[in-house]
């Protein structure tokens, strides 16, 4: 079917047109900032390098070098200056972007929601599965909600990895403390010997302590980035021997007990609670499923409930019943330990 057709037929307007064509500029530079902006992430590892290692620099512009850190969200200063301006929460997002493991400027995230919400704008208006009027509010919604949960997943899926293996961390920085170790040396030797993600900020708390950052403000930034239970009570214990003293390797070892009984009792609640949460994941997909098989036996009797009053009235009530019994049951189901 060309252009011509789709014209005659109504599937595109010249306001539908009007409206896919108008973000595409925005995109391509959005784009362009988003998947270019590598260069200075290479160059700030540069510096990091330089300023830890002390190697000697290859040329006079090198030496100029600083390992300051930047702060930019884009190689392109007028697009920098509104993601600046205009995005709230900029440092918050940073945040949870790096909790889920993802590293790069902000600009690259806002054209994956900017894509995600034209593609999603645009399979609408093809399908027309709402009206028209509607196709800009389904492409925000979903440029902005499928990426935050993916973040969310990601963050997840991370922390939990992290939780994994920080009590074997432990243990090697008791070891190291009962060899003669300072703490610091003790980090660094978990950081390089326990696997990702555990080892990756313990290496990053190193290095901020290398570059004059105190031990104990690098870890509560540690702590404020991957916001866990676990990690905070590391930090505390450490701050606090640092301030009465005491045997830092027993109150370590001790820790790492907790911490493994904690998890012991995570995977009990999940286990006994895996009954509750399937016989939800059922009973909460029968609704989509019926109403999937109804719609390919007769389609015309599934569509009243979108194009009459009535059945939108029904269907924004029976959403509504049944986010608030989701919620519930995700209460139900959900400890904190």
């Amino acid at each position: 079917m060309n252009i011509e057709a789709l014209l005659a037929d109504g599937t595109l307007t010249p306001g539908v047109m009007l409206l896919l064509a108008l973000p595409v500029f925005g995109v391509y530079l959005l784009v362009l900032l988003a998947f270019g902006s590598g260069g200075k992430e290479k160059q700030f590892k540069n510096r990091l390098e330089l300023a830890t290692t002390g190697r000697h620099a290859k040329n006079d512009e090198e030496q100029r070098i600083s390992a300051k850190r930047s702060t930019s969200d884009s190689d392109i200063a007028v697009i920098d200056r509104i993601i600046k301006n205009v995005l709230p929460k900029r440092e918050q997002l940073r945040k949870r972007l790096e909790r889920a493991g993802i590293e790069g400027p902000l600009g690259r995230y806002l054209a994956i929601c900017v894509i995600v919400g034209l593609g999603a704008m645009a399979a609408s208006l093809m399908l027309k599965f709402v009206p028209p009027v509607a196709s800009p509010f389904i492409g925000i919604i979903a440029g902005v909600a499928l990426p935050h949960l993916v973040v969310g997943m990601m963050a997840t899926r991370r922390q939990n990895k992290f939780i994994s293996h920080f009590p074997d961390a432990i243990d090697l920085m008791v070891r190291g403390l009962k060899s003669g170790l300072p703490i610091g040396e003790s980090i660094k030797t978990a950081g390089a010997e326990v696997p990702d993600p555990v080892g990756q900020e313990l290496r990053r708390v190193t290095d901020a302590v290398r570059m004059g950052t105190k031990l104990e403000d690098a870890l509560w930034d540690t702590s404020s980035r991957l916001d866990l239970q676990d990690f905070k009570f590391f930090t505390v214990s450490l701050a606090i021997q640092s301030e009465t003293g005491g045997n830092l390797s027993e109150t370590l070892a001790n820790l790492s007990n907790v911490l493994r009984g904690r998890r012991q009792l995570k995977l009990k609640i999940k286990a006994m609670s895996s009954e509750a949460k399937a016989s939800a994941y059922i009973i909460g997909s029968l609704p989509f499923v019926v109403g999937f098989f109804i719609f390919l036996v007769n389609r015309s009797y599934v569509m009243k409930l979108f194009t009459d009053e009535r059945g939108n009235v029904m269907l924004g009530l029976g959403g509504l019943m049944f986010l608030i019994g989701g919620v519930v049951m995700y209460k139900m189901v959900k400890f904190e330990i």
